[in-house]
């Protein structure tokens, strides 16, 4: 009678936990917050990255740029703000009716237009923190989005004003150079929408150049590291 009694009761624990555990549409049943790895994370990251949140390397990694896009996914939606991705954020981000934020248009880019802007990247901003390496890529992304210069990477990297390279690196063979992994990444990063410059087309070293015509007729936007960024 006591076995049948406790068997009872187990039988009622497990109903309990069965039907209390949430199911997530990304595949996931774990509450995920700053500090976890893994597939779900990547998930929640692309996630976030289509609703227009997370515009950084999809890397699997809950960290603080994750934890920002989840709150501001949070803000938006007007849910508990706390930068965790449980079971109210989750069912949320991935309801169908959830609304994008404004302004977020990824393109699908190839090996080859990763492979030039890692080069371009390396070979202007090689010695730049990272988010000026990632800044240089958002340049070279808005001249391609830009009525006013070349539609592909490729020839807004090689384009010529007269006999003159747009970049210094194409007329000084640097733009060949091997780019480094980071450099790469920082290519990845602004193909995956990260804009920590904005709309910024122009930018130059003052240490190395006047830059007198874009002083002149070009809005200042920011500075990072040794470049000034002016669209």
């Amino acid at each position: 009678m006591k076995r049948n009694k406790i068997s009872h009761i187990i039988l009622v624990l497990l109903i309990l936990v069965v039907f209390t555990t949430p199911t997530l549409a990304s595949g996931s049943s774990r509450t995920l917050y700053y500090g976890h790895r893994g597939e779900d994370v990547l998930r929640l990251q692309k996630a976030l990255n289509q609703k227009g949140y997370y515009h950084y390397y999809l890397d699997g990694i809950f960290g603080k740029i994750t934890e920002k896009a989840v709150i501001n996914f949070q803000i938006d939606h007007r849910i508990r703000i706390d930068g965790i991705a449980g079971p109210e954020t989750i069912r949320t981000l991935y309801s169908s009716s959830s609304p994008s934020r404004e302004g977020t248009n990824i393109r699908n880019y190839n090996t080859g237009d990763i492979y030039w802007l890692a080069r371009i990247i390396e070979a202007e901003a090689g010695g730049e923190p990272y988010e000026g390496k990632v800044a240089v890529g958002n340049v070279i992304l808005n001249r391609v989005s830009s009525k006013e210069f070349p539609n592909t990477i490729y020839n807004v990297i090689f384009e010529y004003y007269g006999s003159i390279p747009q970049f210094s690196p194409v007329a000084d063979g640097t733009i060949y150079n091997t780019p480094s992994q980071e450099s790469i990444n920082a290519a990845k990063d602004s193909l995956n929408g990260m804009r920590p410059v904005g709309n910024s087309t122009y930018f130059f070293n003052p240490n190395k150049a006047a830059g007198t015509w874009i002083v002149k007729n070009k809005s200042y936007v920011s500075k990072i590291g040794g470049h000034v960024f002016y669209q």
